[in-house]
């Protein structure tokens, strides 16, 4: 089966007429063009969204393709068996049905939901000889390099106008190791809101199996008052439910324990709040007080974080790890601040010099840190 693309831009191409976005403008400045997506298979299909399948510009062969609407989509049989599922228009979110078998191709929005892309794969039906294609980009995304960013980390490709795409006819494998190529240990830093735990879930978005260890306070803190903090509470659950429904998640301050023992992708969210329970519970955590260094409550911070580092060091899963970038502001007031503020600077160092990869957050710009 062969698909080319007549079209890869959105409803109205990318650039879009008469859009100032810094996207477009910038899209305008490198001479970037992708006309309204659409699809010609086999020459004898055209599809475009909006409209049903319509005739392409070669004539039909005896044996005709079978095309079946799915939610979303399409999904179709070529006359030599190849697959091809293929989002309806942009926005679009193809459903196949419980029956379908593995495709050979698949063009989808994947800036609509990069993480249908891992749901896919975990039910086999994106497997190692799909070919997968980002259609309908546009202004969504902030450059032509972020695309091919994204597409590279979604082992998928970012797609172009006239391009061919042909099914590999290869065998249909059950799986696509997208650790393949990408770093075992991500660290990725910043500060609140900087973007880094958006940046961790695009890195895994493509993959088949994730486990998201939620390494903090996930239960329902006291307020500064005593009553429980409703607004932490409801944090939280605006958190697990924005997370894919298929992510197992766990949540524990076993960090080192998920390193060793997690196949799969392991997202970590975050370094900073498992310190900060940690102290806790060594008793650190604490406005009052005195901390002696090398007494019992240190020595078991300093445990548990050698643990965490060792295990970091040897786990055979791929990681990203979201972590506080602290130091910047003014030396915090109280005790317990100094101490996490260290502790969690030093243990960020060790981190990072064991990571193929360290990636800095700020305003929600992705920097790669040299090693």
């Amino acid at each position: 089966m062969d698909a080319l693309l007549t079209g890869t831009g959105g409803a109205d191409g990318w650039p879009q007429p008469g859009c100032r976005c810094a996207s477009c403008e910038r899209a305008r400045d490198t001479g970037v063009s992708r006309d309204p997506g659409g699809v010609l298979v086999d020459g004898t299909l055209a599809f475009r969204p909006g409209r049903q399948p319509g005739p392409g510009t070669s004539s039909p062969t005896a044996a005709a393709h079978r095309i079946d609407p799915v939610p979303g989509g399409w999904d179709v049989t070529g006359p030599d068996g190849a697959r091809l599922l293929l989002a309806a228009g942009p926005g679009q979110v193809p459903e196949p049905r419980a029956e379908a078998t593995p495709y050979d191709i698949a063009l989808l929005d994947l800036l609509t939901s990069p993480a249908q892309l891992g749901l896919l794969r975990s039910a086999g039906l994106i497997a190692a000889h799909t070919t997968v294609v980002a259609l309908y980009t546009d202004h969504r995304v902030s450059s032509v390099a972020e695309l091919a960013r994204r597409c590279a980390l979604w082992q998928a490709q970012p797609g172009q106008d006239g391009e061919l795409i042909t099914s590999s006819g290869g065998q249909h494998a059950t799986e696509v190791r997208v650790a393949d190529g990408l770093p075992r240990r991500a660290l990725i830093i910043g500060g609140a809101r900087s973007g880094k735990s958006t940046e961790a879930e695009l890195r895994l978005s493509g993959a088949p199996r994730v486990t998201y260890l939620a390494a903090g306070p996930w239960g329902s803190p006291t307020g500064p008052d005593g009553p429980a903090d409703t607004e932490w509470v409801d944090r939280v659950a605006r958190h697990r439910a924005s997370r894919p429904r298929w992510w197992q998640t766990v949540e524990s301050l076993d960090v080192a324990g998920q390193l060793r023992h997690t196949s799969g992708a392991l997202l970590i969210d975050g370094i900073g709040t498992w310190l900060a329970g940690i102290m806790d519970e060594a008793g650190l955590w604490t406005t009052g007080g005195e901390r002696v260094p090398g007494s019992p409550p240190d020595a078991i911070v300093r445990s548990r974080i050698d643990d965490l580092v060792d295990a970091w060091r040897q786990t055979a899963a791929q990681v990203v790890a979201v972590t506080d970038d602290v130091g910047s502001g003014l030396v915090p007031a109280y005790l317990a601040g100094r101490v996490f503020r260290d502790q969690l600077g030093w243990l960020n160092q060790r981190l990072a010099a064991e990571s193929e990869l360290v990636l800095h957050a700020i305003a929600g710009r992705i920097t790669p840190l040299p090693s």
